[in-house]
């Protein structure tokens, strides 16, 4: 991942959870929870949830696997990560958190049940890179789950156009000091394959045996998930 990237993550890591709520009205947490279901993960499941930031998603898979469960959490941005172990704790969730790379897991073949990635696929150099590297640390019949913003059409298409391109940065860039990085954002949602488009990436990828695409509010956001072959 591009180190430009790295920094700005860096710099918004102690206000992204609140610029977060502010911005989604609440709304990624339940975006967040639907992930936990469609995934299928059951009690005593182990799941690698790359991309975590501040742990949202990891948080909410340990909700699920139980105390049998295992949930190891990793991120690029070691400034992000670094507030998840006290959200883990403050919620007596026993969570492993690590620095590591999307592209470039420091991890075994076939060690996992699930690998999920909320809200971070489209910031990595080589989206296709890391499908397969989260499908190569996947046992067979374990699931890829990927959630992210999509480009919502017909009536929403432009007032949420309104809001992502103008509003967002304004608001994350008063409340975070930094208002690049919330142009930066709404602008790679825009631009990122998204529906039927990253399913022809998870197609391109070759690890999958089946896969599917949920929208989320009317295409604001998708959840895929990917079946390993």
């Amino acid at each position: 991942m591009s180190e430009k990237v790295r920094r700005m993550f860096a710099d918004i890591a102690d206000d992204y959870d609140r610029v977060n709520s502010i911005l989604s009205f609440g709304v990624h947490h339940l975006w967040r929870s639907k992930t936990v279901e469609l995934s299928g993960a059951r009690k005593g499941d182990v799941v690698l949830d790359c991309a975590t930031g501040t742990g949202d998603l990891a948080l909410e898979f340990k909700e699920q696997v139980g105390a049998d469960g295992r949930v190891l959490g990793t991120d690029f941005c070691k400034e992000m990560i670094e507030h998840a172990p006290a959200k883990a704790s403050q919620r007596n969730l026993d969570v492993d958190f690590e620095v590591a790379d999307a592209m470039n897991l420091p991890y075994d073949d076939d060690c996992f049940n699930i690998a999920s990635i909320a809200f971070g696929i489209r910031n990595v150099d080589d989206p296709i890179r890391a499908l397969r590297e989260m499908a190569r640390v996947v046992k067979t019949g374990g699931r890829v789950v990927v959630l992210e913003f999509g480009q919502p059409k017909g009536l929403m298409k432009y007032p949420y156009e309104l809001y992502s391109q103008h509003i967002m940065p304004a608001i994350g860039g008063w409340i975070s000091g930094n208002r690049e990085a919330y142009t930066y954002l709404p602008r790679t949602s825009a631009e990122f394959p998204a529906g039927e488009k990253f399913v022809s990436l998870m197609e391109e990828a070759a690890v999958f045996s089946s896969h599917d695409a949920e929208k989320l509010t009317a295409g604001i956001a998708y959840i895929y998930v990917g079946t390993v072959k």
